[in-house]
């Protein structure tokens, strides 16, 4: 396990994936990436040392990371979850399922510091 943690990344988009996972790997973190809930649901029941979701809502179905991240809550409830999306608002008390919701694109630093406080 890294330092700073283990990350799932779940993106649909091949360019975004990318730069999602070199940045999470430079800040430290060891990331794990799926293009879909059902590769998501692969890599989690085979590493259990995943310890935050950081999907997109809307994967190659709209909704699809609403649906994962309602079920990543029901099957390993201590993985903490953010949700990001470019055409979707969600308000915090909204997140029952959730830790956070982060709007694309995001500014700089945004998204390692909700990490760093979501696994605090």
């Amino acid at each position: 396990m890294s330092q700073a943690g283990v990350i799932l990344v779940v993106e649909d988009e091949p360019v975004l994936r990318f730069i999602l996972v070199e940045e999470l790997q430079d800040a430290g973190y060891e990331v794990f990436a799926a293009v879909d809930a059902a590769q998501a649901i692969d890599i989690l029941e085979s590493n259990f040392d995943i310890q935050l979701l950081l999907t997109d809502i809307d994967l190659f179905a709209e909704g699809e990371g609403v649906e994962l991240a309602r079920m990543v809550r029901d099957r390993w409830p201590p993985i903490r979850i953010i949700l990001t999306s470019g055409n979707w608002t969600l308000q915090q008390s909204e997140l029952t399922f959730a830790e956070r919701f982060i709007p694309k694109p995001h500014g700089p630093g945004v998204l390692l510091q909700t990490i760093r406080e979501c696994m605090l």
